[in-house]
């Protein structure tokens, strides 16, 4: 017998379009969560997300809002919840990221950085806690960069780093309310950003991985399955790295 891991349950899903949040949103889709599918800009790749869910035996929404604006997040959650009762997942995984060393970095992009990938996850929180109910779960995608630090990144660590350190202090507040509150940190993973790489660049990387290949999204999404369903039931404050060992901590 089929057993749905997430039946009957309601996810917001940010940044969902593509990449690391389009898996996830297909995964929690397949074990038959609702899914509130946020994404900022491209309506085309938002609707075939949707569509290929739907097509899959699934169901859920398009939530078009910017995670650094606090007012297009409230309006997510709103919309999300005139169809759904409570919010029972979040995933706050939106990011952006530019390589830059620290030298050439400017306020601005400094600023943009933190305003997503940071106040993004406190805002979506912010404004979901409270349709939140016993045993919901809040899950942060993080980076392996959270803890070795960039030297082509220092924005986009510390944006990480800093989510690890609101994840921790939610589970710690959130625990008399089962609320389990945990992080995924993920590798090398073979994205829109891996695939501007040079064969030889690629290469490179895949060696410096103890089992020799790139992550793939539904790696990420499967780490992300596991701490949204009650198989986690006993697990929060916690990081799971999913990155082929190439960081042991």
């Amino acid at each position: 017998m089929v057993k749905y891991l997430l039946k009957n349950k309601t996810a917001l899903i940010t940044g969902a379009s593509r990449g690391i949040g389009k898996s996830i949103a297909t995964k929690f889709a397949e074990n038959g969560c609702f899914v509130g599918i946020n994404y900022v800009s491209n309506d085309e790749k938002a609707e075939k997300t949707l569509k290929k869910i739907k097509d899959n035996g699934g169901n859920g929404v398009l939530l078009k809002g910017d995670v650094s604006n606090i007012k297009d997040c409230k309006k997510c959650v709103k919309k999300l919840i005139n169809k759904r009762k409570n919010i029972d997942i979040l995933v706050n995984n939106a990011g952006i990221y530019f390589r830059n060393s620290f030298e050439t970095l400017d306020e601005k992009t400094w600023g943009d950085v933190l305003s997503v990938n940071l106040d993004g996850s406190y805002y979506m929180t912010k404004e979901v806690l409270p349709y939140m109910k016993k045993g919901s779960r809040i899950i942060f995608i993080s980076s392996q960069l959270a803890f070795r630090g960039s030297s082509h990144g220092s924005d986009y660590a510390t944006s990480k780093a800093g989510q690890l350190g609101l994840m921790r202090s939610l589970a710690l507040e959130l625990a008399d309310k089962k609320i389990c509150v945990n992080a995924v940190a993920p590798g090398t993973i073979d994205t829109d950003i891996i695939s501007s790489y040079s064969e030889k660049q690629k290469e490179k990387r895949i060696n410096e991985i103890p089992l020799k290949r790139l992550g793939k999204t539904e790696d990420i999404a499967n780490a992300c399955l596991f701490l949204a369903s009650n198989m986690s039931d006993y697990i929060t404050g916690e990081t799971i790295n999913v990155n082929g060992g190439l960081y042991i901590h």
